[in-house]
């Protein structure tokens, strides 16, 4: 083939997106993985451990592993829903916290680098061509 696909394109971006995440994430004993969930937990209120999830736009099987794996290193802790008893809440614990603040910064980083490196009008291209790509596939346009 001699040009790239666009699926390739889109994956080898994101590879290499996860890597870099993944080893800025190995300096404070972390992955991408827990950084997306702390940033998808509130830090005042907690979350629904069924929302999670859906934040993250992974399965619940998954969830289930971070959640663990949070829980084993003392960024969360689990406690009953009281609106709703067969519900679990994550909340942050102080340490949880402080991660989720430099997986923020992390974030809020790489946001900074790329929009310093690519013009604005060329953002925008990017992010309308990667809505059309996302409504195609949720409206089964191409499968």
């Amino acid at each position: 083939m001699k040009e790239k696909t666009i699926d390739y394109i889109l994956r080898a971006t994101w590879q290499a997106v996860s890597r870099m995440y993944n080893e800025e994430a190995s300096k404070f004993d972390g992955s991408m993985a827990i950084g997306f969930a702390l940033l998808s937990i509130d830090k005042e209120d907690g979350t629904p451990s069924t929302a999670i999830s859906s934040r993250m736009g992974m399965e619940a099987t998954s969830l289930t592993r971070t959640l663990k794996t949070l829980e084993e290193k003392g960024l969360i802790i689990r406690q009953k829903n009281p609106d709703d008893g067969r519900g679990v809440l994550i909340f942050l614990t102080d340490y949880g916290k402080q991660m989720r603040e430099q997986s923020k910064l992390t974030v809020l980083k790489f946001n900074e680098v790329v929009k310093q490196n690519i013009s604005e009008e060329k953002l925008n291209h990017f992010m309308e061509v990667a809505d059309v790509i996302n409504d195609l596939i949720t409206e089964k346009k191409i499968f």
